[in-house]
């Protein structure tokens, strides 16, 4: 492989994983806009049957519904190994969730362990998923005792990492 070749190959991994992490940040941040620039517009995804099972955007707009729902969540990826071939790839990711669910004098933790198989196209410049499979492990719920923290973050636009991170380019 020629140091161009090189150099490419690792400027497309490095963009793919920068999709993968703002998936992750449009989750906890419920910014759907942010979660539409993940999947190319004709993307399907499956978590499963009692999941969803349909298209990125749907997925996006089911999921942060559900997230609204929930007093926190929080979600990580780890071990992103990718394989390329021009302008498609292929990637696994092993992700964790956490949310908080119930009320908040008696919440409950989901925690979830599980992977996100996804097959990946660069259009017009873009790398974006095109197909996305997502296993869970996996999980378990129990009860919890929160701590008070402060309140410096929050699950929309108005969190401080916005005045900081402006978004894909």
């Amino acid at each position: 492989m020629s140091d161009t070749e090189t150099l490419q190959a690792l400027a497309d991994r490095q963009a793919i994983t920068d999709v993968i992490y703002r998936y992750c940040r449009s989750m906890d941040r419920i910014d759907h806009e942010l979660g539409y620039s993940v999947f190319h517009d004709d993307a399907t995804v499956d978590y499963g049957e009692e999941v969803y099972q349909g298209s990125g955007r749907g997925f996006i707009d089911h999921v942060c519904a559900q997230h609204a729902r929930t007093l926190i969540h929080l979600h990580q990826v780890t071990n992103i190994l990718i394989e390329l071939d021009g302008d498609r790839a292929a990637s696994e990711s092993y992700v964790f969730s956490d949310l908080r669910v119930g009320s908040e004098e008696q919440p409950k933790q989901i925690t979830t362990w599980g992977r996100y198989i996804d097959q990946w196209s660069r259009r017009d410049g873009r790398w974006a998923i095109d197909r996305r499979i997502a296993i869970r492990d996996f999980s378990e719920i129990r009860e919890v005792t929160s701590m008070p923290l402060p309140k410096r973050s929050s699950r929309d636009k108005t969190d401080p990492s916005y005045a900081v991170l402006r978004g894909p380019r």
